[in-house]
């Protein structure tokens, strides 16, 4: 039996990158998945690439930073296959690049909304319905600058950071509700924000620039790595394991039969030396 048989998993930002590999193991898994994004085009072709590998999905466009859409979406996915059974934020934006003090407001606020507002809409819309039916997952996919600064990256950084902290917090809220709220950092892989790094230039600054290279020249952390990371939060294996961060790089795979102290994979951990 596949790992996922059977369960219905809603993907944010499945049109692409990160979102749209997940989706597709998700679906190879056995799931029924739910692929929510803005871009028509890219939700039917990813939609396709399910259909022609025997997986089901569903197609629902749709803006994270609209609630009222959001909300809409999470009725339809009821609607169509019945319970939903985990949630994967993977929907987000690099935001603008460059000093603070250069850069837009606006584009800078957008970020926010996307990365952090986003999330919370598709949150507060999916946990009504895993409370009632006391079981569910929530992933949150964080990102570069959540646990360390980010130069340059600014908007970024704190949507992310503030991201890990809801999800911290919102994990505490429903933990008696058996609903495990978890954030997973994908590493770096190629996507367009690979791209966007690139096209920067001096604007992101050498580092950034040195390793957005590698990740185009390398590809990245391999997409199998991901996916094994994020079936593992979505299996009934981690059912003890909520309110953390995890880097797919971790450790990870002894927090199944592990003791999870308090403290360890938060925003608060103290980094190794």
């Amino acid at each position: 039996m596949r790992p996922l048989q059977d369960r219905t998993v809603l993907i944010t930002g499945a049109g692409r990158g990160i979102g749209k590999r997940l989706a597709i193991g998700f679906a190879n898994a056995g799931a029924r998945v739910a692929l929510l994004a803005r871009s028509k085009a890219e939700l039917d072709l990813a939609d396709l690439e399910i259909e022609h590998g025997g997986g089901s999905s569903l197609r629902l466009r749709a803006d994270v930073r609209n609630y009222d859409e959001v909300h809409a979406a999470v009725d339809r996915v009821r609607s169509h296959y019945g319970e939903l059974h985990a949630v994967v934020c993977a929907a987000g934006i690099q935001g603008p690049i460059g000093p603070l003090a250069e850069m837009s407001p606006a584009a800078w606020e957008d970020t926010v909304q996307t990365n952090l507002f986003g999330v919370m809409h598709v949150c507060r819309a999916a946990l009504p319905h895993m409370i009632q039916v006391r079981r569910g997952k929530i992933i949150a996919l964080s990102g570069g600058g959540a646990l360390t600064a980010r130069p340059n990256f600014t908007a970024y950084a704190a949507s992310k950071a503030g991201l890990v902290r809801f999800v911290e917090t919102l994990a505490e809220e429903v933990r008696e509700h058996n609903v495990q709220v978890n954030c997973m950092s994908p590493g770096g892989t190629y996507t367009s924000m690979t791209d966007e790094i690139l096209r920067a230039g001096e604007r992101a600054g050498w580092k950034e620039r040195e390793d957005a290279q590698q990740v185009r020249l390398t590809g990245g952390i391999l997409p199998d790595r991901q996916i094994q990371l994020a079936m593992f939060l979505l299996s009934e294996r981690s059912n003890h394991i909520s309110g953390k961060i995890i880097h797919v790089n971790d450790d990870w795979k002894r927090l199944e039969t592990g003791q999870v102290h308090p403290e360890i994979y938060t925003l608060r951990r103290v980094q190794k030396v």
